[in-house]
């Protein structure tokens, strides 16, 4: 019997976020597969020089946990480089940059809170 709460990535579909580009996300954890109100979990893989534009997403929290690869974040005016192992924080309303900086795809586990739902109308440019 098959729990409703283990999920296998190669079960989630893909699908491109808006304001990014070379990225394809999966919705790991949400409200339409586990019933999830309070967190959403997304892992996005990212080619080379891909990423997010600048943006910020009103009322919401994001962590950013790097799995594999490295990339340049840009948050609130601050600049730093990741490696695989390492965590951002970006605060809610504050404009942010994500880019992949090395030669291999990046892959990253994105948590929001609240849920972020992918809605367009959500994200500021």
């Amino acid at each position: 019997m098959a729990s409703k709460y283990l999920i296998k990535e190669s079960s989630v579909a893909p699908y491109s976020p808006a304001n990014h580009h070379g990225t394809s996300n999966r919705r790991l954890i949400g409200a339409d597969n586990v019933g999830a109100k309070h967190i959403e979990v997304v892992l996005g893989t990212i080619a080379r020089g891909g990423g997010a534009l600048p943006h910020a997403h009103p009322g919401l929290e994001q962590v950013c946990y790097l799995l594999a690869g490295t990339a340049h974040v840009e948050v609130d005016g601050e600049s730093f480089e990741m490696e695989a192992g390492d965590t951002c924080f970006f605060p809610a309303d504050k404009m942010h940059v994500f880019s992949v900086t090395s030669p291999e795809p990046a892959r990253v586990l994105v948590m929001y809170g609240p849920p972020y739902g992918e809605h367009p109308d959500r994200v500021r440019r």
